[in-house]
């Protein structure tokens, strides 16, 4: 894994202070979110922007269902998350399944971690979702443009990108 130690930020002074830190409520909003996700009328406005990613542990053979915020780019889908702990149960190579608040689909995963592309990434992310990027410590300048020193920071902090290409 990429060394994350603090140095000078490459593109310039942050606006922020980082991502938002996870609230003690986060596993009963990701349960609502579930729920919204599986009825037919709201599925499919929800899951305009929310997927669930179906991730088995490596080594527990637990399911983890993890909402989660998405962006389509390029033909992937990309995920911007911290490191938390069901993202080390992805490992390329291995599928994992995504709903849309529909079926199921197969996708095969991929955790992106070093600088550049992080950031490249999540610049991509912030430019469709403002809420992905305020949530992630990212400004926004008013003509849409996320601030790239706040991404970096981002990836310092933690920040991953699971790159999802659905088959």
């Amino acid at each position: 894994m990429t060394d994350r130690t603090p140095e000078t930020n490459p593109y310039g002074t942050p606006t922020t202070t980082g991502p938002e830190p996870i609230r003690s409520y986060q596993n009963l909003l990701n349960t609502f979110i579930r729920g919204l996700l599986r009825v037919p009328v709201l599925s499919a406005r929800v899951g305009q922007r929310l997927c669930v990613l179906h991730v088995v542990g490596r080594k527990s053979g637990r399911h983890y269902h993890v909402p989660v915020a998405y962006t389509r780019h390029d033909g992937d889908i990309l995920v911007g998350t911290a490191k938390r702990p069901w993202v080390s149960n992805i490992r390329k190579g291995v599928p994992i399944e995504v709903s849309f608040g529909g079926p199921r689909h197969t996708a095969d995963a991929e955790v992106v971690t070093d600088a550049e592309s992080v950031v490249r990434l999540s610049e991509a992310i912030a430019r469709d979702n403002k809420q992905w990027a305020k949530f992630n410590g990212m400004g926004v300048d008013a003509a849409g443009n996320p601030n790239l020193a706040d991404a970096y920071q981002s990836w310092q902090q933690g920040c991953v990108i699971v790159r999802l290409t659905v088959r």
